[in-house]
């Protein structure tokens, strides 16, 4: 066996302990912020409750209705004002849905598996 072989051999039998703790942990932080059943994730904490009145689903509805106006953002709160939400309610849940996105992961797929009909 060449040197620079047993070297990369070396490295690699070091690194994959390294590897093998990323993707533990990985798991449990999954684990931890989204539950399964079935496959389809459910809504579990503080990140999942309502944002100034608006559901994660009712914020999914009034999203999906744009499709009707060609996806045009400006007639988001017209939409969501049929629905009963306030143009400031429904500015606040944009807020406040697209942060706990950025945030938490779990809150994306939910939203995903909403609008294309998974949940």
């Amino acid at each position: 066996m060449g040197l620079f072989k047993k070297d990369k051999d070396d490295q690699m039998a070091r690194l994959m302990p390294q590897t093998d703790a990323i993707k533990d942990q990985a798991s449990a932080v999954a684990a931890a912020n989204v539950a399964t059943a079935g496959g389809t994730i459910v809504q579990e904490g503080p990140d999942f409750d309502p944002i100034a009145g608006v559901s994660i689903e009712l914020f999914v509805e009034v999203s999906k209705g744009l499709a009707d106006y060609n996806y045009d953002q400006s007639k988001a709160p017209e939409i969501a004002a049929s629905k009963g939400i306030s143009g400031e309610n429904w500015q606040a849940a944009i807020d406040g849905w697209n942060e706990r996105t950025q945030r938490n992961p779990a809150v994306g797929q939910r939203i995903n598996a909403l609008y294309t009909g998974r949940a």
